[in-house]
């Protein structure tokens, strides 16, 4: 093997672990990135770091005070092109050139065309090699939420469901549990701990009174929200119990004035809306922040959220159990399309056996917004 093979094998591997070291903060950092860095000096790990949530230092800055002094001539490889601007803390390109490192490797540019590739340039400016492009793929689906976010001035929305394999995610009275199984529903947990907010309808509210929580010690819990015009809803739902994860119900303006007293003495926030549609609520959420939405909602709901573009990423479930039915619900309601020439075509599939289940993921085509 060529020496360049193995430099290029242990810099992947070092870009896994800045990936690795990511994760740790899933769900937290919006609407910042997930980051890690690693320093590494004569082949050996000497510092580590990753940005655990906004307004923190960034991951380089964690990983250079790891390194101390044997930052000095040595190589740190981070996940995402180091900043190059002021904005809650200094830049880190700076920080870099001062700790007096010799080589950076980059797994991604910045998406931000304000920023993209001038950290890099500021790197080469002050004499340091740079490397850029090493587990790229890797590094932009980790941060794809972000990257949505910056391009498109919206949250990246994820429609999550799942069906029988005849296509229904219910029975013809509404009954819905367990359609997927336990290793499925645990995938979903994770799903939900990587998410800032996960939403619902009325509807789901009444027929299955959910949790939408990870379920875990330690996982992050995202926003539970809950969409309904008229506040048609029971008064005991999971969803209102806001010790383990917040609530926020998003209505009408002026619905039932009672009722929203109701949930704000329990602790739920409540926002009106004047037009309450999907695109209007993902607008909202990209004013909070938000990197990442997932929709967990029915299919009349779903329906307008794919037709409104505020879903570009498709995770369905299929369970190999029938259930028939000619009116049993099905994931995604009337779009409006007569002819199969009008299907929407997922981009990018990936196809996964979870337990006895078949997990499919794809992308909508994006539509210029």
């Amino acid at each position: 093997m060529s020496s360049n093979m193995v430099s290029s094998e242990f810099d992947s591997l070092m870009m896994q672990r800045c990936l690795q070291l990511a994760r740790r903060a899933l769900g937290r950092t919006s609407p910042n990135p997930l980051v890690g860095a690693v320093v590494v000096k004569d082949g050996e790990i000497v510092g580590e770091g990753f940005h655990p949530r906004a307004g923190e230092p960034h991951a380089e800055v964690f990983a250079l005070r790891a390194a101390g002094e044997k930052a000095r001539g040595a190589t740190i490889y981070v996940s995402l092109e180091p900043c190059n601007h002021y904005g809650r803390t200094p830049p880190c390109s700076k920080g870099l050139i001062k700790a007096g490192v010799s080589k950076v490797v980059v797994g991604m540019v910045d998406p931000n065309p304000l920023v993209a590739g001038g950290g890099i340039a500021r790197l080469r400016d002050a004499g340091i090699e740079v490397v850029v492009g090493v587990e790229e793929e890797a590094c932009q689906k980790l941060n794809e939420g972000f990257i949505h976010r910056i391009l498109y001035k919206r949250p990246l929305g994820i429609l999550k469901y799942a069906m029988t394999l005849d296509g229904k995610i219910a029975t013809d009275s509404g009954h819905s549990a367990w359609i997927s199984n336990p290793d499925a529903r645990s995938e979903v947990h994770q799903l939900r701990a990587a998410c800032d907010a996960v939403i619902v309808g009325g509807n789901t509210v009444r027929q299955d009174n959910p949790y939408l929580t990870t379920r875990q010690q330690e996982g992050h819990n995202p926003l539970r929200v809950v969409m309904s015009r008229s506040l048609n809803l029971p008064e005991n739902a999971r969803l209102w119990e806001v010790a383990e994860a917040p609530t926020l119900v998003l209505t009408a303006v002026g619905s039932s004035p009672d009722f929203q007293k109701m949930l704000l003495n329990k602790g739920v926030e409540v926002v009106e809306f004047s037009l309450l549609t999907p695109d209007h609520v993902m607008a909202y959420l990209y004013e909070r922040g938000f990197c990442s939405v997932l929709w967990e909602c029915g299919g009349t709901l779903a329906a307008s959220a794919i037709a409104q573009n505020a879903v570009q990423k498709i995770l369905a479930f299929i369970a190999p159990k029938i259930i028939g039915g000619s009116h049993a619900p099905t994931p995604v309601g009337d779009l409006g399309f007569t002819s199969m020439t009008e299907a929407i075509p997922l981009e990018r599939v990936n196809w996964r056996v979870v337990g006895s289940d078949c997990l499919v993921e794809g992308y909508l085509p994006q539509k210029s917004q």
